[in-house]
C-alpha cells in the first residue's frame, strides 16, 4: 500500500513525518486498515500537528472514515472530541449527523452534558437533527450515569428540539430505563403515556422483558395478561422472552413446562427458543439436556444459529470442559459457521479459566483470519488471567499492544491492572500504579475514590512523597474529595 508524506510548515525546526495510507489496489505488504492508522497518529499528535494531519487534503474523509475513527478513539474520549471539533473546521469535509451522534455519545460517557447539549445545538442549527437515535444515545447515557429523570426530562422534551415524540421514541425511553433495571419507572411511564402512544406488542415486550431482567416473572405473566386483554397478540419473541426470564430467574422446571406449552400450542418455535434452551439448560448445569435440545433442533426443521453454537461453547466452557467447547468449535467451523467476536470470547475466556494461556492468545491470533478484532472484553480477560497468574510481565505486554489505535483499553482493563500492581508490593510496581491511574483519567475515565486512596497509600509507604502529592492533585482536580494527608 503506497503512502503519502505530510509536509511540515515549520522548515527550520521539522517536525517527524507522518504516513497517510492512500487506496491502493495492491495486496501487500498488510497494512493496518485507514481508521486504525489514523486513530493512532491523532493519538500521538498534539494539538498543531493534529490539525495539519487532519486538514492535510490528500485524506478523502468521508462520514464513514470519520465515524470510524471515532469509534477506535471511543476509550479516550478527550482525544475523541478534540479529533471531531478540529475536523469541524476543515476547508472542505462538513460532519455527519451520524458523526454528531457518535460525538454526543462520547461526551456523554465523559458526563460533559455542557459539550452535549452544545453539539445538539449546533447540529439543529445545520438542520442536521437531532433526530430519534440522537435522543436515544442522550437518555441511554444519563441514565447509565444514574440520572433516569434527567433521562425522561428528555424524552419528554423531545419536541422542544425540533423532534416529536413518537411510539418509536417511546418505545426507546422504555428499553433503556429496563435494560438499566430501571424497570418501576419504565413500568410507570408506560402506564402514563400507553394511549397516547398507542403502545403496541413491542412496547409489551419490552416491559415484560425487563420484569425478566430483574427476575419477577409473576409481574411479566401479569403483563402478558393484560396484553391480551387490550386486544395484542403475544408474539414469538414475548414467549421466547417468557422463557428466557424462566431460566434467568431459575425455574427451570417452569421454563420446560412453558415450552411444552408452547408446541402444545403450536408456536412456531424458532432457533431463538432452541439458544434459550441450550443456554437456560447449560448454566445450571444439565449439560446433557442441553446437548440433547441441540441435537433435536435439526430433527425439529431448526438449523442452529452461530448465536447457538456460542451458547453450547459458553456451557461447556463454564460446567464442563474447555476442550469439549473446542470439540464443538472445530465442529462448529467444519460445517460451514464463521464465529464471530462473542464465539472468540467465550472459548478464549474458557481457555484462559483452564490455565491454557498459550492457547488462548493463539485463538486471538486465529481470529484476524476470520476478520475479527479482538475487542476490549477479550483483552481485558487474557490480561486478567496473566495477571491473576502472576505473570504481570505479560499482562502489561498485552496491554501495551491495545495502545495503538487498533483497540484502545476502558475503565476495566487500567482497574485490573492497577489492582496487580498490588500483588507483589514493589516500589516500581506501585510507580506503575500511578502513571496508569494518570493516564486514565487523561483519557476521560473517572477512577473511584478507593482507587486514588490505595495508590497514594503505596506512594507513601514505599517514600515516593513527589509523585504522591502529584497523585492529590489529580485526585482534587477530578472532583473526588482528597484525604487530609501530611506529604
Amino acid at each position: 500500500m503506497f503512502t503519502l508524506q505530510l509536509k511540515t510548515a515549520a522548515q527550520k525546526n521539522p517536525k517527524p513525518s507522518f504516513s497517510i495510507p492512500c487506496r491502493s489496489l495492491t495486496t501487500s505488504p498488510p497494512q493496518p486498515p485507514q481508521d486504525s492508522y489514523l486513530a493512532n497518529l491523532i493519538l500521538q499528535s498534539d494539538p498543531q500537528t493534529l490539525t495539519q494531519i487532519l486538514h492535510n487534503p490528500k485524506i478523502e474523509w468521508t462520514a464513514d472514515l470519520v465515524d470510524k475513527t471515532l469509534k477506535r478513539l471511543w476509550n479516550h474520549g478527550p482525544k475523541a472530541i478534540q479529533f471531531f471539533k478540529v475536523l469541524d473546521h476543515h476547508p472542505s469535509y462538513t460532519h455527519s449527523r451520524s458523526s454528531f451522534d457518535h460525538a454526543i455519545d462520547i461526551a456523554g460517557r465523559l458526563r460533559d452534558y455542557k459539550a452535549l447539549w452544545t453539539l445538539v445545538s449546533r447540529m439543529r442549527a445545520r438542520r442536521l437533527g437531532p433526530g430519534p437515535r440522537t435522543f436515544a444515545i442522550i437518555t441511554e447515557r444519563y441514565v447509565a450515569a444514574g440520572k433516569p429523570d434527567r433521562a425522561v426530562k428528555v424524552f419528554l422534551s423531545m419536541h422542544e428540539h425540533g423532534c416529536p415524540q413518537d411510539l418509536n421514541s417511546f418505545n426507546t425511553i422504555l428499553d433503556v430505563l429496563c435494560k438499566a433495571k430501571r424497570v418501576e419507572k419504565a413500568y410507570n411511564l408506560f402506564k402514563v403515556f400507553r394511549g397516547k402512544f398507542k403502545a403496541d406488542c413491542i412496547s409489551y415486550n419490552i416491559i415484560a422483558n425487563g420484569w425478566c431482567l430483574i427476575k419477577r416473572t409473576p409481574k411479566a405473566l401479569e403483563l402478558l395478561g393484560e396484553m391480551v386483554e387490550r386486544g395484542l397478540d403475544p408474539s414469538l419473541t414475548t414467549y421466547n422472552i417468557m422463557l428466557k426470564g424462566y431460566f434467568r430467574a431459575g425455574q427451570i422446571k417452569e421454563a420446560w413446562e412453558f415450552f411444552l406449552q408452547m408446541k402444545k400450542r403450536k408456536c412456531e418455535i424458532d432457533v431463538v427458543t432452541y439458544t434459550t434452551l441450550v443456554h437456560g439448560f447449560g448454566v445450571v448445569g444439565e449439560i446433557k439436556k442441553a446437548r440433547k435440545v441441540f441435537d433435536e433442533m435439526v430433527g425439529e426443521g431448526v438449523l442452529p444459529s452461530v448465536a447457538t453454537y456460542n451458547a453450547l461453547i459458553q456451557v461447556l466452557c463454564k460446567k464442563d470442559s474447555v476442550e469439549n467447547a473446542v470439540l464443538v468449535f472445530e465442529e462448529m467451523m467444519s460445517k460451514g459457521y464463521v464465529p464471530n467476536v462473542t464465539t472468540y470470547s467465550v472459548l478464549i475466556r474458557g481457555l484462559c479459566h483452564a490455565g491454557n494461556m498459550e492457547r488462548a492468545m493463539e485463538y486471538m491470533e486465529r481470529m484476524k483470519d476470520d476478520k475479527c478484532e479482538p475487542n476490549v472484553q477479550i483483552y481485558n480477560v487474557v490480561i486478567r488471567y496473566f495477571c491473576d497468574a502472576g505473570e504481570i510481565e505479560k499482562g502489561l505486554s498485552v496491554f501495551e499492544k491495545m495502545g495503538g489505535g487498533i483497540c484502545l483499553p476502558n475503565l476495566d482493563t487500567y482497574n485490573v491492572l492497577i489492582s496487580a500492581m498490588f500483588v507483589r508490593k514493589k516500589p516500581e510496581d506501585l510507580l506503575v500504579a500511578g502513571k496508569l491511574l494518570i493516564e486514565m483519567v487523561n483519557r476521560g475515565f473517572l477512577p473511584r475514590r478507593f482507587t486514588f486512596n490505595r495508590i497514594l497509600d503505596g506512594l507513601l509507604l514505599t517514600g515516593n512523597q513527589a509523585f504522591a502529592q502529584e497523585i492529590l492533585r489529580l485526585q482534587s482536580r477530578c472532583g473526588r474529595l482528597p484525604r487530609q494527608v501530611k506529604l
